[in-house]
């Protein structure tokens, strides 16, 4: 069966494109690259052409998320089957494609109204290394995992979304249940995997945005201390201090970027255990800095 096997790339709708490019490469430390216009950049951190698009339109939220299938059989059967179970699909223009530098793309929606974006083959640019946007002892741990995960904020009930990307070839379910102050039932969470990485898509409660966080992992510790001090040196509000999680095992903090959401860089995931086990709270830290939590409820 044809499946997704990574989180490729995701379009994000910004309203401050200057502040960004600022964030991205001297707090993230990703390259920044020139869009085709003025209003839009890519982000880079590997060979990809681009992780992530910018566009300024003053949404400030995801637009869209890029999910990768192997190659054109699979590109095939996975379109087929969608359409089999009844979810539309519209399969994407060959300037749709080489627009988003994809040799094939075809559009749908989740449960949630998400955009998704399923493709196969990325340009690769391995004449062009990736350049950080500030000094690092490593890089971004991105073979075998794809380039991090995201947490979403749900808008469709937990198994709407389960049978969904189930389709799809994502694996998972609830992994948290964490009680909350002032809730009379403890808040769960949903994670799905698809590869290496433990999770490669999360969905929390509803929010006003589509999206809660992105997270990145690096292969060296030291870089997370690193980006943890560039943060706090530039004020920028941290929203889940330093520590590790129950789940995925990362060691990892999470922090406000120019849109309002958050990110989260983190280092040392393991690999999905296969079975399934829910968690109350995490193994350490991650404590969160309330005058900071206006609008989030706890990530994981």
């Amino acid at each position: 069966m044809s499946e997704v096997t990574e989180l490729g790339y995701v379009t994000i709708g910004v309203s401050d494109l200057a502040a960004w490019d600022a964030f991205a490469s001297q707090i993230l430390g990703l390259e920044v690259v020139a869009g085709e216009t003025a209003k839009t950049r890519y982000l880079r951190m590997d060979y990809w052409h681009h992780r992530i698009k910018l566009i300024e339109d003053g949404t400030d939220d995801l637009a869209a998320m890029g999910l990768r299938v192997a190659g054109v059989l699979e590109f095939r059967e996975m379109a087929q089957r969608l359409e089999a179970a009844g979810i539309a699909v519209k399969i994407g223009s060959k300037e749709e494609a080489e627009a988003r530098h994809v040799l094939e793309i075809m559009f749908l929606k989740d449960p949630n109204g998400i955009p998704i974006e399923l493709f196969h083959g990325p340009l690769v640019q391995y004449d062009k290394p990736f350049h950080p946007g500030h000094r690092m002892h490593a890089g971004f741990k991105t073979a075998g995992g794809g380039f991090g995960h995201m947490m979403v904020n749900r808008r469709a009930e937990f198994d709407e979304i389960h049978a969904f990307y189930t389709l799809l070839g994502l694996r998972g379910g609830v992994e948290y249940k964490i009680p909350m102050p002032m809730m009379p039932e403890p808040v769960e969470l949903m994670f799905l995997h698809c590869n290496q990485r433990q999770h490669t898509l999360a969905f929390g409660p509803p929010e006003d945005k589509r999206i809660n966080h992105l997270m990145f992992e690096l292969e060296r510790i030291e870089d997370v201390g690193l980006a943890h001090d560039l943060v706090k040196r530039a004020g920028i509000p941290v929203v889940i201090e330093p520590g590790s999680h129950a789940n995925d095992h990362n060691f990892s903090f999470y922090f406000k970027n120019p849109s309002g959401f958050l990110n989260e860089l983190g280092w040392g995931g393991r690999q999905p255990t296969g079975q399934s086990e829910y968690y109350q709270r995490d193994a350490f830290g991650h404590d969160p800095v309330m005058e900071n939590m206006k609008g989030f409820m706890v990530p994981a």
